[in-house]
């Protein structure tokens, strides 16, 4: 019996995967649980439409967030802060400093997809890596200076 999978199924296969399998798993276990499909050719037609709106989908995704990573790439952020005797600053500049810039130039970003490892506590530039799509990754220069 053929089936498309509509989930992932370990050591069967990802979703959308036209597989063989036999006869009582995919009767008994894999179409009443909703993990599979009967593969008719109605179905693998359906599916492969689905796939392809998924696909365009992912593609202009994509194309955002390359066009929001050229944004942060032009940008450069400056914070000010008091420093102590020793060159450390008072406090530290976190991942919703970095957001809260974003956000006053008009770019929305999740703090959690900023990928400050920890708080900046010293004066210097710093790149910080922003996470935007699983394939396109932005870097903010970040300048800390003494108030």
């Amino acid at each position: 019996m053929q089936v498309i999978l509509l989930e992932n199924v370990p050591s069967l296969g990802k979703a959308g995967d036209l597989v063989k399998v036999s006869d009582g798993y995919g009767r008994n276990y894999l179409i009443p649980q909703k993990k599979a499909l009967l593969a008719t050719e109605k179905s693998l037609k359906v599916i492969e439409h689905q796939k392809r709106q998924v696909q365009q989908r992912m593609e202009k995704t994509k194309k955002n967030a390359e066009k929001m990573a050229q944004q942060i790439e032009n940008l450069s952020c400056t914070f000010i802060k008091t420093v102590g005797e020793s060159g450390k600053l008072f406090g530290s500049v976190t991942s919703m400093d970095v957001e809260n810039y974003l956000k006053e130039n008009g770019i929305e970003v999740d703090r959690k997809r900023i990928s400050l490892e920890e708080p900046i506590k010293n004066l210097g530039m710093f790149t910080v890596p922003i996470k935007l799509h699983p394939e396109v990754a932005a870097h903010l220069k970040v300048w800390v200076v003494q108030e």
